[in-house]
């Protein structure tokens, strides 16, 4: 059998076992040629979420003020596509949509009313674009591979989760703070450069090095160095440079594309521990009496993630459990405040104390200093053949601790996945809480959100 066959073979497998649904193989095929070793694969995935949010003191939608919001919204819309050309050359794409809503997500130079209103026609962009050549093809009896590619990539280093699959996951979607990058010097988690990856035996290697996005930010002056803060402001980016290393304990994970699965529904036996990185030199700005100096971005983390079947084979339960610990080094005081589809504006017209991080359901989400994060879940157990819904209810817990904030904070998500079938067709409800900073050391409240996605892919 052809090397191709045999690769296009075990990553239909590895998708299959990924998503918990054995009558399915990942994807449309279609073979460039008789034998199967040329060949296109598409990928095609949607994500509705329905939510009511409480809303951050001092927040106006529309014209009015407002504490509580209810909506519904296109979390992500995307299409992957890519093709072994041969046996050691791949193409790879991923475009799609994110976060449209009634009020924004809509394309560039939107307006109000009409064809192009608010929130209308989302500019469809490319998430992923590279080629890849395989140096050292994987083989059974050989424990060394190697693949070189170059492009626009997700080869981001960091954490599993900095890598992570958006079609798996166990709670609703990723912390978000697993992406510190996100939307300034990085294309939707994604930078231009040069990556490799591999294997040596149960031991997982990627690294890579980019070209950031340039970032402009203006910081503010002071006299105090030691309230100096620091922002995205690399002007002429020098190269970043990240990596991950895993090491698989008991089964091994196809590394065919970069997206690390969420959750296997004990479909698989992992037990993987793994660690990462991220540099980039003069990344951000501080401005003291005038003078600016510059600091480099210096991002490590270590995670451990499981997920093994429990009890009778036959009843098919399975626990899936993940733990990272993130720490973060952007400069003096760093902060950056991010709410997803986040719809509220200022409302000038309020007396009461505002939240720090602003109108809507903006939170403290990124910034110099430390996070742990840790999610964990169980796949109750069914005797049917073919049961008709799997359950899985699930708990994550998040702790932060920035240098700009001198209280740190707790927040929790629980909830429950509805198997369809696994994850091509599930429902997912989450009640999660935030933090409202109302001064640097001082959590006025927690404010709550609960979401509803439906997530279909094929």
């Amino acid at each position: 059998m052809k090397k191709g066959i045999v690769l296009a073979a075990l990553w239909s497998a590895a998708l299959s076992f990924a998503q918990g649904s054995p009558d399915y193989g990942g994807g449309l095929k279609f073979n460039l040629n008789t034998e199967g070793s040329k060949y296109m694969r598409f990928i095609a995935w949607n994500q509705i979420w329905a939510r009511s949010s409480e809303l951050n003191p001092g927040t106006m939608i529309g014209e009015q003020g407002a504490t509580k919001q209810e909506d519904i919204g296109l979390r992500r819309l995307r299409i992957l596509a890519y093709a072994q050309i041969s046996p050691r050359y791949m193409i790879v794409t991923h475009i799609g949509i994110n976060n449209q809503t009634f009020i924004n997500g809509g394309a560039a130079g939107s307006q109000n009313t009409g064809g192009y209103g608010a929130g209308k026609k989302p500019g469809l962009f490319f998430h992923d674009a590279w080629n890849e050549y395989a140096v050292v093809l994987p083989k059974e009896n050989k424990p060394f591979s190697l693949s070189v590619g170059a492009g626009l990539h997700y080869y981001m280093g960091l954490s599993r989760m900095t890598m992570s699959s958006t079609l798996n996951y166990m709670t609703i979607d990723a912390p978000i703070f697993n992406w510190p990058l996100i939307e300034n010097s990085d294309q939707f988690a994604r930078q231009m450069g040069i990556f490799v990856k591999g294997k040596y035996n149960r031991l997982e290697y990627r690294m890579s090095i980019n070209k950031p996005f340039a970032t402009n930010v203006t910081p503010v002056n002071v006299t105090d160095p030691n309230v100096a803060v620091a922002v995205d402001n690399n002007n002429n980016a020098r190269w970043s440079k990240a990596g991950y290393f895993e090491y698989q304990f008991f089964d091994k994970e196809s590394n065919l594309l970069p997206f690390k699965v969420g959750t296997y529904l004990g479909t698989k036996k992992m037990f993987n521990i793994g660690a990462g990185f991220y540099t980039a030199p003069s990344g951000t700005k501080t401005s003291v009496n005038g003078i600016t100096e510059r600091h480099d971005i210096n991002l490590f983390s270590g995670d451990v993630f499981l997920d093994l079947p429990v009890g009778d084979k036959a009843k098919k339960a399975a626990i899936t459990a993940y733990s990272v610990l993130y720490d973060y080094d952007f400069g003096p005081n760093y902060l950056r405040n991010i709410g997803i589809m986040n719809e509220g504006v200022v409302d000038n017209t309020y007396s009461g104390t505002r939240a720090l991080a602003g109108p809507g359901n903006l939170q403290p989400m990124v910034g110099s200093g430390t996070i742990w994060y840790t999610q964990a879940g169980y796949l109750i157990p069914n005797k049917d053949e073919k049961p008709k819904v799997r359950v899985q209810p699930f708990a994550a817990y998040t702790y932060k601790d920035f240098d700009a904030l001198k209280k740190a904070s707790s927040q929790f998500d629980i909830g429950t996945n509805f198997f369809l079938d696994g994850h091509h067709a599930k429902i997912t409800a989450q009640y999660s809480t935030r933090p409202v900073y109302t001064a640097v050391d001082k959590i006025d409240s927690y404010k709550g959100e609960i979401l509803v996605q439906l997530q279909i892919y094929l």
